[in-house]
């Protein structure tokens, strides 16, 4: 088998859909992607392509390598995430030749069921709580929220206050049978972190995500030191290599993307690593079906996996705006909160083309929002 051509599609709301054809008539689906700046990641397959043309597909180890280090410069957010989705396609048509899911072909499953989680949507207090009944009305376990948008460097204690209290609100709501996790989003400095976490400690979060930036990653002991709360990180780190240090700070929970850091292949090795270091793992994913696909392949072939995220309202309000690429949705169907395990072969799911390529005509240029403080500095988004 030879990898022929692929072709890539800058889809709605913010997505970057890749296919890989064989001459063998076997297509396989990646999702690479760096968030707002998917024009970038795009050239940056396109690149790498010069790599693969004639190439052997079922070969993934031997690609990955060479994808990751035959060039100088390597590393980095757009050309880990323009290799995790040609790894994703790859495996997918790997799956797909020999008939099988991708997690047979990482060992098997280790679990019937992949528990996920949905986002609370809301700008107030009011809307959260209001998103918070209806997810669980729906037959979710766990949610997540942003504690606040805009957080000052070190915030007023009336502003300590308000987001201690949004958070016991949302609590309140959804109980104590639901999981409530926080998203920290890297918006609050170390101090403001450590400031704040012992104060949301009896509302026993199921993890506070990204208490700081990626580059303050050597903090992170600091701020694990001062909660009980656990700790989770690790969507704005691309390979083991980026995770180590972090794995060895007493981080709880490790969040690889799957299409930020290496794809499948690489995300294993993250979980074999983290899970040396007693550290669950919970793939980030807001992103769409194909990334969310992979995802739950890796999450049924880990020991150590703890929940997945997921951004397509599935078990609330699935929305059919992002469900339309796919030509069957069924196998995102949740029970209890929980997906069961994928059986189709590759990803384990079926690509509408027709819906995906009706979609590229009317291309996206979405931008991550830009804050900005009173004073008119640069705030974290």
């Amino acid at each position: 088998m030879k990898i022929t051509g692929h072709e890539l599609f800058l889809v709605a709301p913010r997505w970057l859909f890749l296919r890989i054809d064989t001459d063998e008539g076997i297509s396989g689906w990646g999702e690479p992607i760096v968030e707002g700046r998917a024009e970038t990641v795009s050239a940056a397959v396109t690149e790498l392509f010069d790599l693969l043309d004639g190439a052997d597909p079922l070969r993934t180890e031997h690609h990955w390598q060479t994808l990751a280090k035959a060039g100088f410069y390597r590393g980095g957010a757009v050309l880990s995430s323009a290799m995790a989705g040609i790894d994703q396609a790859l495996w997918d048509i790997k799956g797909k030749a020999y008939g099988v899911p991708v997690h047979e072909l990482l060992g098997g499953p280790v679990r019937d069921k992949v528990r996920v989680y949905g986002w609370l949507r809301g700008e107030t207090t009011a809307e959260l709580v209001d998103s918070a009944h209806a997810q669980a009305g729906a037959g979710l376990t766990a949610v997540k929220m942003n504690p606040w948008a805009l957080v000052d460097p070190l915030p007023t204690p009336a502003a300590v206050d308000r987001i201690v209290a949004r958070v016991a609100a949302v609590r309140e709501a959804v109980g104590p049978d639901i999981d409530l996790a926080l998203d920290f989003h890297g918006r609050f400095t170390t101090a403001a972190a450590v400031r704040i976490l012992p104060l949301l400690e009896p509302l026993r979060p199921l993890f506070a995500e990204e208490p700081v930036l990626p580059e303050y990653s050597g903090n992170l002991r600091r701020v694990v030191d001062s909660t009980t709360i656990p700790i989770a990180t690790g969507e704005r780190l691309y390979s083991r290599w980026d995770f180590d240090p972090v794995l060895r700070s007493g981080i709880a929970v490790a969040q690889p993307d799957l299409s930020h850091a290496g794809g499948v292949s690489e995300c294993r090795r993250i979980a074999a690593a983290a899970e040396t270091h007693d550290v669950l793992v919970a793939p980030h994913c807001p992103l769409g079906p194909i990334a969310f696909a992979a995802s739950l392949q890796l999450d049924l072939a880990v020991p150590n996996f703890l929940i997945q995220e997921q951004s397509l309202g599935l078990g609330y309000h699935p929305d059919s705006e992002k469900l339309r690429y796919l030509v069957d949705d069924s196998p995102f169907h949740s029970v209890d909160g929980s997906i069961p395990r994928l059986t189709g072969p590759g990803l384990g799911i079926e690509v509408d083309e027709s819906a995906v390529r009706r979609a590229a005509e009317s291309p996206h240029r979405w931008r991550n929002p830009v804050w900005y403080h009173a004073d008119g500095a640069l705030g974290s988004w």
